[in-house]
Formats: structure tokens, C-alpha cells, sequence
């Protein structure tokens, strides 16, 4: 009887792994390797030249940031849920709509490059490496957290990323910092200062464009345009709105933040342009979100249901890539959808850890203040109170 089972179960997996085997076969038979797409041309200031308005794209690349871009939506909408359910707490800023910035920023630097943002850091966070679970638990103030918990939604790192910074503006100076021991340790690396368009007209974003172009530091000064400073459109709130040319004396790019390409060679110019060593480079990416500034915020009383809609249905970053992996063969609406079923189940599980894996001790309230140095005791809400640090 086990014998026979056993024969049965062995003839069924068989079958399985050679459909999976025939569907991969046919959708390479059907698919291309390659295709070469139009992209919109940049805005240039003080630059003689820009990027290609034609670019390839791999299948294997396409696939890879329509995965990425897909999944960073769906964590979101995920962190949207927690939150409504109470396991997140605090300020959460969420970045659904502008997943093409994250995807097609990373995709023009190399692993070893540095990269600082805002608080609207999720999609920077998993684009930078962590794991999605490690996200949400983060978010949910758990001990499988990015960082241990203690962090939460604004205050998320990894190697060679630099949070999440929840003061307006401050990521500015810290980046230029980054870009001077890049310049220091003379390791052809570049850092990506990432801020929005309401950080902007932060005085610190001014001072950080001088230093960086006096010393001729190699730093990508990224403003994040959605259009929007928390509920105010950019057109009421700066004289100039074409923050690409903020750098005055630095040159800048104005890209179509909604379309991956375009910001990954984007990217790559720039990244190029900065490790020649002449100096800072600015970009401005014209992106959107859907969600309101926060969670707190619901994002229409200051601009209509209709607008959003509008982008949603013209402009979705998802959208214009899988319209542009379908029809030019790279891949099927079958091999898309599969890959939505995987994304959904990872997001699941992720949820799943992030609200039942325990909470950080409150021992641990001390810890890893340093990197590394010997344990010494921190003072609590009151002189009574000690905690111990431990690197």
C-alpha cells in the first residue's frame, strides 16, 4: 500500500514539474529578450547634453522592476490596512503612486553606492534591500524589524542606506556629508540625496547645494516633486516650481518620474556625471501619490477624487511598464499575473510575521545607541530609572 502511495504521489509531481516546465518553454517561445522604447526627452539646465530618449530593455529587467514596483505597491496598501487596524502606530507616509522613483533610482547606481531620503522611505527601504518583512514588522514596532522595532516608519536602515530622516530637509546636509567621505575615501562611490518638493525651500537644502559645489562632491540631489507639500500644490508654495534649476549654479535634469525607464538613465547620467568628478548634479522627478502627505491626512480636500483618478488610469508607473512588456512580447498577461500571485502571497506572510512576531523588551530601550563600545548605563525618564547600552 505505501509502495503503491508512494508511486501515485511521485507520478502527480511529475506531471506538475513538467506543466511548469512546458508554460516556462512556451513563454519564452513567445517572448522576446529584448526591445528598444521611446522615453521623454529631459529638461536640461546648464547641461549641454542629457540622456538617450531611447533606451533597451532586458526581459529579465523588465520583469525584475515590475516585481519590485508591484510589491512595494502592495506593501504599502498593506501598511495602509495595519494601519486602520491600529498595529501601526505614529506617523506613517506612504509612497504608493511614485514606485517608478525607488525602482528606477536603484536601478541606475550599483549596490556599493549610498542613498539618504525623507520619511517617505518604504519603497527606498525594499529597493535598497530589506525584506518586506522586515518592513512591516518595523512598521508594527516588532523585534524582526529592520531595526529592532525601535525605529518605525521613519527611521529604517540597511548597508549603504541612511534612513528615512523625519525632520524636513535634514537628509540635505546628511547627504552632502555622505558624498564628502565618498570624495575622502576616493572609492568612486555616489550618494543620492533624496527630499520632496516642500523640502525644497528649506534654507539647509541651499547651504548643502553650496558646500556640495564648492568641494565638487559627488552627490545626486534628487527632489521628489509630487506635487504636493503636505496639502499644499507646489504652485502656491514656491515662486519657482521648476526645482530642477534650484541649484542655480548646478546643473539639473527634469525627468518623468511616473516612468521607470526614464528615471533609470536618468539615473545613470547622472550617477556617470558625478563619478567624472565634476561636482553635483540635480534632478527633479515629477512623480505622484495617491495617498494623502501621512495617514492622517486623506489626501482630497485639497485636490479632487477626479485628479487622482486621472493619473491612476494615465499615468500609473505598474500600468505603463506592463503595457510596454506585453506588447512588445517581453512578457505574457499569464506571466504578469503569476507574478501578482507571488507578490500577494509574500506581502501575506510578511503581514502575517510582522503582527505576531513579540515586541522588543523594554531592556532593550538602550541598546545600540553606538555601533560599538562598551555597555554603559542611559538614564531613563527620571534618575531612577537605568537602562543598560548594549553595541
Amino acid at each position: 500500500m505505501k509502495n503503491m502511495l508512494a508511486a501515485f504521489i511521485s507520478r502527480v509531481l511529475r506531471r506538475v514539474a513538467q506543466k511548469s516546465a512546458r508554460r516556462v518553454l512556451v513563454a519564452s517561445r513567445n517572448s522576446s529578450n529584448d526591445a528598444t522604447f521611446e522615453i521623454k526627452k529631459c529638461d536640461l539646465y546648464l547641461l549641454e547634453e542629457g540622456p538617450p530618449v531611447t533606451t533597451v530593455l532586458t526581459r529579465a529587467e523588465g520583469l525584475k522592476y515590475y516585481r519590485m514596483m508591484l510589491t512595494v505597491r502592495r506593501m504599502e496598501l498593506k501598511a495602509d490596512q495595519l494601519y486602520k487596524q491600529k498595529f501601526i502606530r505614529g506617523f506613517c507616509h506612504l509612497c504608493d503612486g511614485q514606485e517608478a522613483c525607488c525602482v528606477g533610482l536603484e536601478a541606475g547606481i550599483n549596490p556599493s553606492d549610498h542613498v539618504i531620503t525623507s520619511y517617505r522611505a518604504h519603497g527606498v527601504c525594499y529597493t535598497r534591500g530589506l525584506s518586506v518583512r522586515s518592513i512591516l514588522a518595523e512598521l508594527t514596532g516588532r523585534r524582526g524589524g529592520c531595526a529592532k522595532g525601535k525605529g518605525g516608519s521613519m527611521h529604517m536602515y540597511t548597508k549603504n542606506f541612511y534612513g528615512g530622516n523625519g525632520i524636513v530637509g535634514a537628509q540635505g546636509p546628511l547627504g552632502a556629508g555622505i558624498a564628502l567621505a565618498c570624495k575622502y575615501k576616493g572609492n568612486d562611490e555616489i550618494c543620492l540625496t533624496l527630499y520632496g518638493d516642500g523640502a525644497a525651500n528649506q534654507g539647509q537644502i541651499a547651504e548643502a547645494f553650496n558646500m556640495a559645489a564648492l568641494w565638487k562632491l559627488p552627490c545626486v540631489f534628487i527632489c521628489e516633486n509630487n506635487l504636493y507639500g503636505m496639502g499644499t500644490s507646489t504652485e502656491r508654495a514656491a515662486a519657482i516650481p521648476d526645482y530642477y534649476k534650484r541649484g542655480n549654479f548646478i546643473p539639473g535634469l527634469k525627468v518623468d518620474g511616473m516612468d521607470v525607464l526614464c528615471v533609470r538613465d536618468a539615473t545613470k547620467f547622472a550617477a556617470d556625471y558625478c563619478r567624472s568628478g565634476k561636482g553635483p548634479i540635480l534632478m527633479e522627478l515629477q512623480t505622484y501619490r495617491y495617498h494623502g502627505h501621512s495617514m492622517s491626512d486623506p489626501g482630497v480636500s485639497y485636490r479632487t477624487r477626479e485628479e487622482i483618478q486621472e493619473v491612476r488610469s494615465k499615468r500609473d508607473p505598474i500600468m505603463i511598464l506592463q503595457d510596454r512588456m506585453v506588447n512588445s512580447k517581453l512578457a505574457t498577461v499569464e506571466e504578469l499575473k503569476e507574478i501578482g500571485a507571488e507578490v500577494r502571497k509574500e506581502i501575506d506572510d510578511a503581514a502575517q510575521f510582522a503582527t505576531t512576531d513579540p515586541e522588543p523588551h523594554l531592556e532593550e530601550l538602550g541598546h545600540h545607541i553606538y555601533s560599538s563600545d562598551s555597555s554603559f548605563e542611559v538614564r531613563g525618564a527620571n534618575p531612577w530609572i537605568k537602562f543598560k547600552s548594549v553595541s
